[in-house]
């Protein structure tokens, strides 16, 4: 594997990076209700329990940057930290959400064992000072408009706010209008600024705004996409999922089917140990 980055603990069991085992990010793209919510935690759970892969629960409460202003946007903040602080005590996980403004890092950090930066947001440098005070793990999503390189901004300001519990996360970079590529390269220029890299398999097959009042994407090469990652290094994978993607509130055409998540994680993890028995040969 690539050489190591530091090691950072998220919640209170989930180790990213360092030579800990690949972990993964995954929920739906929003709080839908506190049932669905309960219960796709409950089940993706079983499902890494079973695989020995660390699980992290994400949801969005707000998605405050859907395309459309008659897109749902998710139960708000109160609700949606109400329904997330369950998952974590019912389903034993700890939990992450984006905070999209200075007013919510405060509240949010009460709650969420990590805080997301969105992408449109990662140079946002109030909202990165204000996140990095609290002293959580912090998830900084590389912008579709950026170079890998240029996250280095990005950690420097989180640094500069007194917290170095950070991951990085690849989400797929601007190719022309409504479409985007992952770009391999970006997996090992991200880990050589020293912090744990996650591969967003989900958002790197998005289509933005490619439906117009919504964005599409193209789910069947998730897969395809996290197996790279892995194989480029990638310390943990995003993958947003839903029993039934066709009828999911946000994201649907970037989620992965809940039946499909076994077999991409063990896929995922024969890669991993094929790249980790190279490296020491």
């Amino acid at each position: 594997m690539p050489t190591a980055s530091k090691e950072v603990v998220l919640g209170p069991a989930v180790k990213a990076g360092g030579r800990n085992p690949l972990f993964l990010i995954a929920g739906p793209c929003v709080i839908e209700s506190r049932d669905h919510a309960l219960r796709l935690a409950s089940e993706l759970a079983a499902v890494t329990r079973e695989l020995g892969v660390p699980l992290v629960f994400k949801a969005s409460f707000d998605k405050a940057n859907r395309s459309s202003l008659r897109s749902y946007r998710g139960p708000g903040l109160e609700e949606g930290l109400k329904i997330l602080e369950a998952v974590r005590g019912e389903c034993g996980v700890p939990v992450l959400s984006d905070v999209h403004e200075t007013g919510q890092v405060a509240r949010a950090a009460e709650v969420l064992d990590v805080l997301q930066i969105p992408a449109f947001l990662c140079r946002q440098t109030d909202l990165l000072i204000a996140a990095a005070r609290t002293g959580k793990p912090l998830n900084l999503k590389k912008g579709q408009f950026l170079a890998p390189g240029d996250m280095r901004h990005a950690v420097d300001k989180v640094i500069a706010g007194g917290n170095d519990r950070i991951l990085l996360t690849e989400r797929g970079t601007s190719f022309g209008y409504h479409d985007l590529v992952f770009d391999i390269r970006s997996i090992p220029i991200l880990k050589s600024l020293g912090f744990p890299v996650v591969l967003d398999a989900s958002h790197s097959v998005q289509r933005p705004g490619g439906m117009g009042e919504a964005s599409g994407g193209d789910a069947e090469f998730i897969p395809l996409l996290a197996r790279a990652g892995v194989s480029a290094g990638a310390d943990g994978l995003f993958i947003e999922v839903h029993e039934a993607p066709e009828k999911a509130l946000s994201d649907g055409r970037n989620s992965l089917r809940l039946s499909g998540l076994e077999p991409l994680l063990k896929s995922a993890l024969a890669v991993r140990r094929a790249v980790e028995n190279t490296e020491r040969s």
